[in-house]
């Protein structure tokens, strides 16, 4: 006997409504799968290792010894002092940076061409632009532990090899970032400034940077940031601060140490990511 209407809208009102994406969802997931599990496999992907008998017991024997930290006067005093030194880095590297990304950001930004005001850039200053956009691809391509691990090599342990190696690799990074926002911005003021006879720092200085500064800005304290965290890891390789100090200490097995350097450090970023808050939130 066939339904009544009002019994079959009860019936679709129980099975409820079709999602009309859910298709597109599994067909999603199913490729996630299948993109994910060879690139598992390729990288030999077996967490379940942590868990074995012979891996659980020494990692369970390291992570007793952290317990309690530890907290001498002369050794706070050393962590302390290489903790003020992984900050000098990271701030020295990114003002280098900053000396090199400033130039290579404004040379690549195509609104501060003159010959491109007329439409088509010119010959030598597209070949320019592209050359110093080379350069910073090469710069950010290379991480900043390799720059560390070859400036190891070249002046020695210390840590002038990690701003030289912070300094490179974030010219690249601020450079191309730089210029991006730069070019985002309205180009109207700019290109009249430069038609009524401005030269490019002057354009620069009352078109572009007026709009970008508070972007700038944060962009540059962001990635001051990222360097104190850089500028810890280079020390395992030999470039001075902080990390050479834990990296030390992890080879002697001396868990309290390296559970005192962890907190310290850990409250150094913290009040990194506080600082930098502050600043974009100042900023905005």
């Amino acid at each position: 006997m066939p339904l009544s209407p009002a019994a079959q809208h009860g019936v679709r009102g129980l099975q409820g409504p079709r999602d009309p994406a859910w298709l597109g969802r599994v067909f999603v997931v199913v490729a996630t799968i299948v993109v994910l599990w060879p690139v598992l496999v390729l990288t030999e992907f077996k967490p379940w290792i942590l868990f074995s008998p012979e891996s659980l017991k020494p990692t369970l024997r390291f992570l007793g010894d952290f317990v309690p930290p530890k907290l001498e006067p002369d050794f706070l005093w050393m962590v302390a002092r290489e903790t003020w030194r992984t900050v000098a880095i990271a701030t020295a590297g990114i003002t280098l940076a900053l000396l090199f990304a400033v130039p290579m950001a404004l040379l690549a930004v195509r609104t501060l061409s003159v010959s491109g005001l007329a439409g088509r850039m010119g010959l030598l200053p597209r070949l320019l632009r592209q050359a110093v956009r080379w350069l910073m691809i090469v710069l950010r391509s290379v991480p900043e532990l390799i720059w560390a691990l070859v400036f190891v090599r070249v002046v020695g342990l210390g840590p002038t090899s990690g701003v030289l190696a912070i300094a490179l690799t974030y010219a690249g990074m601020l450079g191309k970032v730089y210029a991006e926002i730069l070019e985002s911005a309205d180009p109207q003021p700019t290109q009249a400034l430069l038609r009524n006879g401005s030269s490019r720092m002057g354009a620069f200085l009352y078109g572009l940077l007026p709009q970008s500064a508070a972007e700038l800005t944060s962009y540059t304290v962001y990635r001051w940031e990222c360097a104190i965290r850089s500028s810890a890891v280079l020390g395992f390789v030999g470039a001075g601060g902080l990390g050479q100090q834990m990296d030390a200490s992890m080879k002697m097995f001396n868990g309290s140490e390296v559970a005192t350097m962890l907190l310290v450090f850990m409250g150094l970023v913290w009040l990194a990511d506080r600082f930098s808050a502050l600043l974009r939130r100042a900023l905005a």
